[in-house]
């Protein structure tokens, strides 16, 4: 049966918990050989530029068999005035499924509207689950659990956070989300989430939101698209920086996660991002495994 993936809220606890054992177990080599997605083939349409979507996706989709077909707006007819639905009706007919990076998450949900085949969010303005699938690998990799931790976001409420939030209530862990006022993330994430496991609080002050914390993540102040809003928001976030005296606030064997790319010395400093509690890198390469992991879930009958 067909099935996107739009945000994590679209799966269970069960199957979270599932993708994260087979990522696990695919990082170590178990079933290495096989190929299960043979003679598949997978779209990639990315509107948004991107370093390890783009590329943990390809990778992954070689190594699971199918191949990936790279695409831009401008250079199939959706950039010459073709409608979302009548492009998604379209690589129905050619492609098993689509990862699309994009801007307004209505796009996505006008896609897969219109799509015989699943969709999946590489990253819109207001959801990245796939990062967050990877976020909860590296965190059971280093923790060795999940549910029952403490998480402290710090910064931007931008599509990273609320992802985090509807992990933690799909999970059942907790989560602080440190954020000036007005930089909030999305409110009605924030309602259906907190209708789940995990307690999630909104606070003002990051030293607050850090203490005894076991996980410290951050992301840039300045997403994608809001370049505009660039000095403004360096200013207003600067409190917000992910630095040693943070770090101090936690938990001794905190571990520090941030999706990158990394602006350094804005959201977090060098220190901290080439420390020894950081874990940025190998959440880095999760990508891989807990995407490889998903589009087996999707895609294998």
């Amino acid at each position: 049966m067909k099935r996107h993936f739009l945000r994590l809220w679209d799966l269970t606890k069960e199957e979270i918990n599932a993708i994260i054992e087979r990522a696990i177990s695919l990082k170590a080599g178990v079933d290495a050989q096989q190929c299960p997605l043979i003679g598949k083939s997978i779209g990639l349409l990315f509107e948004k530029p991107s370093t390890r979507t783009r590329i943990s996706f390809e990778v992954g989709i070689y190594q699971l068999g199918a191949q990936a077909v790279y695409m831009t707006p401008s250079e199939i007819q959706l950039g010459r005035g073709e409608t979302i639905e009548d492009t998604a009706r379209v690589l129905s007919r050619y492609l098993d499924a689509l990862v699309i990076r994009t801007f307004e998450h209505e796009r996505l949900i006008r896609f897969s509207s219109a799509s015989d085949i699943p969709v999946i969010n590489g990253l819109s303005d207001l959801h990245h689950p796939c990062q967050a699938l990877a976020d909860l690998m590296t965190i059971k990799e280093k923790k060795d659990r999940i549910a029952g931790l403490k998480v402290a976001y710090i910064g931007d409420g931008n599509n990273v956070a609320n992802s985090l939030i509807e992990a933690a209530g799909r999970i059942g862990f907790s989560l602080n989300v440190a954020c000036p006022e007005g930089y909030e993330p999305d409110a009605e994430v924030l309602e259906e989430a907190r209708s789940g496991d995990g307690e999630i609080i909104i606070l003002r002050d990051p030293k607050e939101a850090a203490g005894r914390a076991d996980v410290i993540y951050t992301d840039v102040w300045v997403s994608m698209g809001q370049e505009a809003e660039k000095d403004k928001k360096k200013k207003r976030f600067q409190p917000y920086q992910v630095n040693l005296q943070l770090v101090g606030c936690a938990r001794e064997d905190v571990i520090v996660m941030h999706c990158l790319p990394a602006h350094r010395g804005e959201e977090i400093t060098n220190e901290v991002l080439d420390g020894p509690s950081s874990v940025v890198f190998d959440q880095a390469e999760n990508r891989l495994y807990a995407q490889k992991a998903l589009l087996e879930m999707l895609l294998v009958q």
